[in-house]
């Protein structure tokens, strides 16, 4: 043990990115309403080393009650022989014994995690306080989880969300997208995860992506795109005033998909929006200002994107056209 100590442990056995990843299933698996299978096999097939860390950590939580001996009295004085299984334990099973508090010294450093869940339906936003001063603004339909014994973690599971953080270098925020990290470097960011691709655009200090693998440095007044499928990640410049611009009213959209457009107007109106295939990877730069009343706003915006709107159903679809919406 010389030269090892509970920082080190926890650096190099539990602070790498599978790990945490790992960590993550291991408590929301625990939980009896978990019902997130696909993801998590997905998850395990990515990576051989998912599955061994998994399986590592799995085992701790559930061997940790018989990993810690039971109480015992204090050593008696030498003239008395105290119980005879005491001494016993201390000789032949000194070595397991060492062995089974390392591995619970390891575990025990990262805090039990008491996860809960925040979430709002389409066309609603809300705001959330951290106790370490970080908020986060959730867009419509949106799924974020957290952590009530770390508040310098979340997990933004789908929708979008604007981190407004408090820096600590010694301490950095994390969120996880999927297999992504994004780690604050004093920080405000807004992130974007629907149909298997994660946006993230930074309007202040900077974002580094996958700190412990790509390490791609987001600074003021850039945006990435990842394509969860096949970890393609792309890296464009994005105006200020086009991040999380929906917290004032309007969509701003520089060379944007239009798939990714009819998302973001479906998140925040509350209704169903679709990309016609032959339009969808379109691109469209220009603000639209938001309308509740959806026959009118795509009245005014699907001309300004040079496309028809044309109600489906109990969906909205874009498509080629007129510009006139029906």
């Amino acid at each position: 043990m010389r030269g090892v100590s509970a920082a080190g442990i926890k650096h190099d056995r539990l602070h790498t990115m599978i790990d945490e990843q790992a960590l993550d299933w291991v408590i929301r698996i625990r939980d009896p309403d978990f019902s997130d299978w696909e993801d998590f096999t997905q998850w395990l097939e990515a990576d051989p080393a998912h599955g061994s860390a998994y399986d590592r950590l799995a085992d701790w939580d559930e061997g940790l009650p018989a990993m810690v001996p039971p109480a015992r009295p204090l050593p008696q004085p030498a003239n008395d022989p105290g119980e005879p299984g005491w001494k016993r334990w201390r000789t032949g099973g000194f070595a397991t014994a060492a062995a089974a508090v390392l591995a619970v010294g390891v575990y025990m450093a990262v805090p039990r995690a008491d996860p809960y869940t925040v979430s709002t339906g389409a066309g609603e936003q809300r705001e959330v306080a951290l106790a370490d001063g970080t908020r986060i603004a959730l867009n419509g339909d949106t799924s974020l989880r957290l952590d009530r014994k770390n508040p310098r973690f979340a997990a933004l599971d789908r929708g979008e969300a604007v981190f407004t953080v408090r820096h600590d270098e010694a301490n950095p925020f994390r969120v996880n997208v999927g297999n992504a990290v994004l780690q604050d470097a004093g920080t405000v960011f807004n992130v974007t995860r629907v149909g298997g691709v994660m946006r993230v655009g930074v309007s202040e200090g900077k974002v580094i992506f996958n700190p412990e693998a790509q390490a791609i440095d987001l600074p003021a007044g850039k945006a990435l795109r990842l394509a969860e499928s096949n970890g393609t990640a792309t890296t464009f410049a994005i105006a200020h005033d086009a991040v999380a611009s929906w917290q004032h009213g309007q969509l701003v959209f520089d060379n944007a998909p239009i798939g990714d457009v009819a998302a973001d107007i479906g998140r925040n109106l509350g209704v169903t929006v679709r990309a016609d295939p032959a339009v969808s990877a379109r691109t469209f730069t220009g603000t639209i200002g938001l309308d509740r009343d959806a026959s009118r706003f795509f009245g005014a915006a699907a001309p300004l994107m040079g496309l028809a709107a044309a109600r489906q159903g109990d969906a909205w679809v874009l498509k080629e056209g007129d510009g006139a919406s029906r």
